[in-house]
């Protein structure tokens, strides 16, 4: 074996082969490293108002779709604009950036292709936007998952389990026979609230909470490399 495939046995050995019926993954910070742009999205953003960003917005924000981001930064901050005015902003923003700059995590896109191609389903549960993952020209999400489902799709946040069981029950498999990839605490304690299995995911953000995710999920994985797929790595 070669010391690349020795140094992947480091992931929890339940990821591959897969001990679940289906995975649930989340985008931003656990299959793409994006705190970066929205970094600058957020201090363009508060910038442009005269207000300072600070790590604790930046994490109350990861768990937030679009409009309940929105309409938190409008009461955090007392503005006197329109929650869609601002999720228009953010989108444009988004977009932008997007476009160009995103890319996938190594090693995830083998991941959750071997899984697939081992009849493992998967789906996307992200609070991100639809337009903004579909202007990427680097990563196709829609080829990449058997069912996508955004928090806009659902109508919440990810402090409830809503996107998560939603994921599930468009993958016809049983929450408890799944497991969710996610890189913010607030995601693994409500995919363990519906009986889930979780795997805490570590970003490289600044701001994420990692010993606490650590904590708090069931597995843990800090470079999507570290699995090691045998022969499927080709995938």
């Amino acid at each position: 074996m070669t010391d690349a495939g020795q140094g992947r046995r480091r992931a929890p050995e339940a990821l591959w082969p897969p001990r679940f019926e289906a995975a649930i993954f989340d985008f931003d910070g656990t299959i793409a490293d994006t705190a970066a742009v929205w970094r600058e999205v957020d201090l363009a953003f508060l910038g442009q108002r005269g207000l300072e960003f600070t790590d604790d917005y930046s994490r109350a924000l990861s768990a937030l779709g679009f409009e309940a981001g929105a309409r938190y930064t409008i009461e955090r901050f007392g503005l006197k604009e329109r929650p869609e005015d601002i999720c228009a902003e953010w989108n444009r923003m988004g977009r932008a950036l997007y476009r160009t700059r995103v890319a996938l995590r190594p090693g995830a896109e083998a991941y959750i292709r071997a899984l697939r191609a081992a009849h493992v389903p998967c789906a996307l549960a992200t609070t991100n936007d639809p337009d903004v993952l579909d202007s990427m020209q680097r990563v196709d999400v829609s080829s990449l998952f058997d069912e996508r489902v955004h928090s806009a799709d659902v109508g919440a946040a990810k402090d409830v389990p809503t996107i998560y069981l939603e994921a599930a029950r468009r993958l016809g498999v049983d929450p408890g026979r799944c497991l969710v990839f996610e890189d913010i605490v607030v995601g693994v304690l409500s995919a363990r609230r519906a009986q889930m299995m979780t795997c805490g995911v570590l970003s490289g953000d600044p701001t994420q909470q990692v010993a606490e995710l650590r904590r708090v999920s069931d597995l843990f994985l800090s470079d999507w490399r570290d699995i090691y797929l045998g022969g499927a790595d080709a995938l």
